[in-house]
């Protein structure tokens, strides 16, 4: 097992930045109907820049994972920072070669995100 697929795991078994916030700016909730993957996320944007946000959500662990792992990268950001990531940031956080159907649990968190911001 790699260093990538282990972190993947672990953001997986303990996923950080998991739950609500109280008073959030925004929510979202979106889902992949195909594999039955789902990400809630809220966040809270101070100054235009990120200072809190957290996930709830159930399905595969690159989902889950990439929640977790997505979520801790986007504290302290700018929205403009944050309408640049896409696919190929993705892949690249998480660190791991991602086949077609895989690829969409990944970027379901991402999809979340844009449409918070």
């Amino acid at each position: 097992m790699s260093i990538y697929q282990e972190i993947i795991l672990e953001h997986y078994k303990n996923p950080h930045n998991f739950g609500t916030i109280k008073d959030p700016t925004k929510k979202t909730s979106v889902s992949n109907p195909l594999c039955g993957d789902e990400i809630e996320m809220e966040i809270v944007f101070k100054k235009n820049k990120v200072s809190e946000i957290m996930f709830k959500g159930q399905g595969c662990a690159i989902s889950q994972a990439s929640a977790s792992i997505l979520t801790d990268f986007a504290s302290g950001k700018s929205k403009d920072d944050l309408k640049k990531l896409d696919k190929n940031f993705m892949t690249k956080l998480l660190g791991i070669e991602l086949g077609p159907n895989r690829i969409k649990c990944a970027l379901l968190p991402l999809e979340a995100l844009h449409k918070l911001i």
